[in-house]
């Protein structure tokens, strides 16, 4: 499960075997991911009631949530019954949903992408007399029944406690599971096989205190109320749902240049491995590239050999990719960037990428052209890592959440962070932007500590050079003199001058300052003989 809240820490909360655990993974959706996009916004704290006790979970009373009736109809509430309205957030002007329909229509916009086959719950908290949605947690549905009560607490607990991290209890909450009939299946069909759910969550969510005001089954275009058992506006075969782009709030959104994507299998596809005989030949390649570039007992030296040429190879991909034309198709530019290199070269990055110092100084590609073209570069060297190199597609795969969260693609870091764990749950990289991504730390300080490692490599670096070129002789200091000592050596080697020692005598004849007077040649001392030495002998005094 991706987080998006570390409510999921099961050190702070306790492990759960059938939950999301702390690098939040699991495997209870049909590929094996899921999102918990918990994102409270600013809020009130609210009142919790004891636990055990499950609150009437009907919307019905005038200052809380529209009664079902209006809700589901669109028709005008009584004038009694003021109907409180539900504003979506992150527009300068709000933007307000009446009834189910449109809360089903505004789900896309407001996770950024169309939900399939996934259950989603949304945090309601009270401003001004109406409800604005906050904190979200998604999760792709569980493929065994006898997981859905356990998920369902771990999701409840997600939202709630997650919130109260951020401020306080949420006041209600909205839910959603969505899944398209599969083979002759019908939409009635699908709801009633997730009503279970939708009844276990409704019941975890009131164990907190927290009631859930609605729970919608989207499926084949229509959707479904588990809350509202009235069939005059809530039919058996479902309500049908407006055409996907028509509502107020897809305007709004379209105004906004807020851009929806599809479902998250579209996205998860582009970092994909590859399969069939293209993945033999990649794999083949990725054999030859670990036994050249990996050998068995290598030494410092050869590792920082490789180190250099794979950034040096990844440079000239970058350059590559900067230059090539974007397709605007996402299939069809993965296609030619495929194209762009051969399987030696792309298993030489992959295994060159394992090495941690390789690795963090490629994370320094984050940014303006070199970010675009290194966010493509690490999805393709994503979709190389086949068959038994699967886990080597950790490293790829958490360079390109990195480089995508730091563009501002939020969703696309999530999705890539939770498919490196699901490589390699160990995998530390993935593990720490996961968390920072989650608990919504500045990119700008996370940014701040990749350049700080580049520094430090460097510096490192040139520590090993020199290393390399062994000890340096050091200077002796000369010993301090005393004012005798200095003024004694002047007069000697004065001395030695006027006698024409090695710097020879000093020089006479006219000044070379002009417009001074001309100093008198200087008169050589004599020297003195030395005087005779009497070697001594018996008898005779020794002269001194």
């Amino acid at each position: 499960m991706t987080n998006h809240h570390d409510a999921t820490d099961p050190a702070d909360h306790g492990p759960d075997s059938h939950g999301p655990d702390s690098r939040g993974t699991n495997d209870h959706g049909p590929d094996g991911q899921g999102s918990n996009d918990h994102r409270p916004d600013d809020h009130r704290a609210g009142d919790r009631v004891p636990d055990g006790h499950v609150p009437d979970e009907r919307p019905a009373t005038a200052d809380n949530h529209p009664a079902h009736g209006s809700a589901h109809t669109g028709a005008a509430p009584a004038p009694d019954r003021p109907a409180r309205l539900i504003d979506c957030p992150d527009f300068d002007a709000p933007v307000k949903l009446r009834s189910a329909a449109e809360m089903a229509d505004a789900l896309p916009y407001i996770l950024g992408y169309r939900p399939e086959d996934c259950v989603v719950l949304l945090a309601l908290h009270r401003q001004e007399g109406y409800s604005r949605f906050a904190g979200r947690v998604r999760l792709g549905i569980p493929k065994r029944t006898e997981d859905w009560r356990a998920v369902a607490d771990e999701l409840a607990r997600c939202l709630v406690i997650g919130s109260a991290r951020r401020g306080s209890l949420p006041d209600a909450v909205v839910v959603f599971v969505c899944r398209e009939p599969r083979g002759d299946g019908t939409g009635p069909a699908v709801m009633e096989g997730l009503r279970p759910l939708a009844q276990y969550l409704r019941r975890a969510c009131g164990g907190f205190g927290v009631p859930v005001v609605e729970a919608l089954c989207l499926s084949a275009g229509r959707y479904w109320s588990y809350c509202c058992p009235d069939e005059r506006c809530c039919p058996a075969e479902g309500t049908a749902m407006g055409l996907p782009g028509s509502s107020v709030l897809a305007a709004a959104a379209a105004y906004a240049g807020i851009r929806v994507r599809g479902p998250l299998r579209e996205l998860r596809a582009r970092l994909t491995p590859w399969e069939g005989p293209a993945a033999r030949e990649q794999e083949s390649a990725l054999d030859t590239a670990r036994a050249r570039l990996m050998p068995e007992g290598g030494d410092r030296t050869e590792r920082q050999d490789a180190f250099a040429a794979t950034l040096a190879l990844a440079r000239t991909a970058l350059n590559r990719l900067g230059a090539a034309p974007r397709d605007p198709d996402p299939t069809a530019a993965d296609g030619a960037d495929d194209a762009l290199f051969s399987h030696d070269e792309a298993a030489a990055l992959i295994i060159g990428l394992q090495d941690r110092d390789t690795r963090d100084a490629a994370a320094e590609w984050m940014e303006g052209p070199d970010g675009e073209a290194a966010l493509r570069l690490w999805r393709t060297l994503a979709r190389r890592c086949v068959g038994p190199y699967a886990d080597h597609a950790a490293a790829p795969l958490s360079l390109a959440g990195w480089v995508a969260w730091s563009t501002g693609d939020g969703l696309e870091a999530r999705e890539a962070l939770a498919m490196a764990l699901a490589a390699d749950p160990d995998y530390l990289f993935a593990r720490l932007l996961h968390r920072a991504c989650n608990d919504g730390l500045s990119i700008e300080t996370m940014r701040e500590c990749i350049r700080q490692g580049g520094q430090e490599r460097e510096a490192a670096r040139a520590r090993a050079a020199d290393a390399r070129r062994g000890p340096q002789p050091d200077r002796v200091a000369p010993a301090p003199r005393s004012a005798r000592t200095a003024a004694a050596l002047r007069r000697g080697k004065a001395r030695q001058r006027a006698a024409g020692g090695a710097r020879g005598p000093l020089p006479s004849g006219p000044p070379t300052r002009p417009g001074t007077r001309p100093r008198p040649a200087a008169r050589p001392r004599p020297i003195a003989s030395p005087r005779p030495v009497t070697r001594p002998g018996p008898g005779r005094p020794t002269e001194h």
